[in-house]
């Protein structure tokens, strides 16, 4: 049997991995007396060891073999998932080189130590096994710092992310804001113009009655008529200002259906027929009870119906319940009217907007209470219309809205936030980024659908 020799440095790794806990022991007490690393108070024992003695027994197969190739991989494995540990737990990059040096100087007093114990280790096999630990240990720093840094660049990356996300939706809500600010502008503007019109006409019917006390009854005729569209204005402002200022989300109850599409239907049908109109109404038979707010859905009929009817001279007004789907339905209005041309139909659903020209008498604030009430109850609106063949407006809905806590926001920020309307889309196209999704549909012809 053969006995392989055994050479300077297989004992002194051997020296050194019998001692691995007391160099670990020893590199942990260095550190803990180290001010200037001041994250390892707060660590355990096994927490500030981490990977270092299995380091330590890589480098005693450094020693063995004095190849550094034989267990780079090894090392440079171990060193990243202590420098990964050491940022887990809030470590400086100046704390991890420290401490890195720190066991540097344990390992060369232990190459010292055994020099001087072993007379036939001579100065260059010392200085041999120093640079051997040297090319070791900077290994291990480079690997550890390099994971460090790297970890900390890609926190850095996602806070920055996060920052400049903040900012774009800070910029967002600023615009969104300053929107709203002009548009309440424009509808101040727009009261105070339809008050002087009111008054001008009170003023020109009593010049007309102390000129000509014979045109009376015209005078009161001309009054009449601008005090009623004065009430109508003034109604829907009120209620305007009712849906925007609710600051709650809306009790939900269970109905049925059928019962409001009847009284939706009854209540219209005299009107339509009075102005030579056809009301052609439709009920899916499979829909029966919703829980959902039932005043908020008989407010977006009752004013889409009323709008397809006013701007229809001649033909028909459609309206349909139809069901979605497992969980949705749609309630669907449609006319034969005077249409909406493309670059209007978003623009209709703002504050004191209209289509038509004055002819038709209006507050211009039908669709935007349609969007507010529909953007209450999680809804979509889907407008397909072309100028001079009719509009189809569909109002899509869940079957069943969960009653949900009051909402403590303010209604002057977060609601007209989530009240912002989505840009026109092309045929089909969806948006899903706000409560209430304004889809504008493009057609060239919309014949099959009215």
């Amino acid at each position: 049997m053969t006995i392989t020799p055994v050479g300077p440095l297989q004992r002194l790794a051997g020296t050194l991995r019998d001692q691995r806990e007391v160099l670990t022991n020893r590199w942990i007490k260095s550190e803990l007396r180290d001010a200037r690393i001041g994250h390892c108070d707060a660590l355990t024992y096994e927490q500030l060891a981490d990977h270092i003695p299995v380091i330590l027994d890589e480098i005693c197969y450094l020693l063995e073999s004095e190849h550094l190739n034989d267990v780079e991989v090894a090392i440079e494995r171990d060193a990243r998932k202590h420098g990964h540990w050491r940022w887990k737990q809030d470590y400086r990059l100046d704390e991890l080189i420290r401490e890195l040096d720190l066991f540097r100087r344990v390992l060369t007093a232990a190459i010292a130590s055994f020099a001087k114990d072993n007379h036939d280790f001579t100065r260059s096999q010392e200085t041999h096994a120093r640079d051997l630990v040297d090319d070791a240990v900077n290994l291990v720093m480079l690997a550890s710092v390099h994971q460090l840094v790297g970890e900390q660049e890609r926190k850095v990356g996602e806070y920055t992310g996060m920052l400049e996300e903040a900012n774009r939706e800070l910029a967002s809500q600023r615009e969104l804001l300053a929107n709203i600010y002009q548009s309440r502008q424009l509808a101040a503007r727009s009261v105070v113009h339809e008050l002087r019109n009111f008054l001008n006409v009170f003023e020109t019917s009593l010049d007309l009655v102390r000129a000509r006390p014979a045109k009376v009854d015209t005078a009161l005729s001309i009054a009449g008529r601008q005090i009623a569209d004065m009430k109508l204005l003034v109604d829907q402002l009120f209620e305007y200002s009712v849906v925007l200022s609710e600051n709650q989300v809306p009790v939900v109850e269970r109905f049925e259906l059928r019962t409001l599409y009847d009284e939706l239907v009854l209540a219209h049908r005299v009107g339509a027929e009075a102005k030579g109109l056809h009301l052609r109404s439709e009920f899916d038979s499979s829909l029966d009870f919703v829980t959902l707010n039932r005043l908020r859905v008989k407010q977006i009929a009752v004013n889409l119906i009323s709008n397809a009817m006013k701007y229809t001279r001649s033909g028909e007004i459609g309206f349909a319940l139809v069901k979605l789907g497992a969980d949705r339905w749609c309630l669907r209005v449609s006319d034969t009217g005077e249409g909406i041309s493309l670059e209007d139909q978003e623009r209709v659903f703002g504050e004191l907007e209209r289509a038509a020209g004055d002819e038709i008498p209006g507050a211009g604030l039908g669709l935007a209470i349609v969007k507010e009430l529909v953007w209450s109850l999680s809804g979509e609106i889907w407008v397909l219309s072309e100028k001079g063949k009719g509009s189809v407006f569909e109002i899509r809905l869940p079957l069943h809205l969960p009653q949900q806590p009051g909402c403590d926001e303010s209604p002057s920020v977060a609601s007209c936030l989530n009240r912002a309307v989505s840009k026109v889309g092309a045929a089909g196209e969806r948006t899903s980024s706000n409560p209430c999704a304004l889809l504008l549909k493009r057609s060239r012809d919309i014949s099959d659908e009215i």
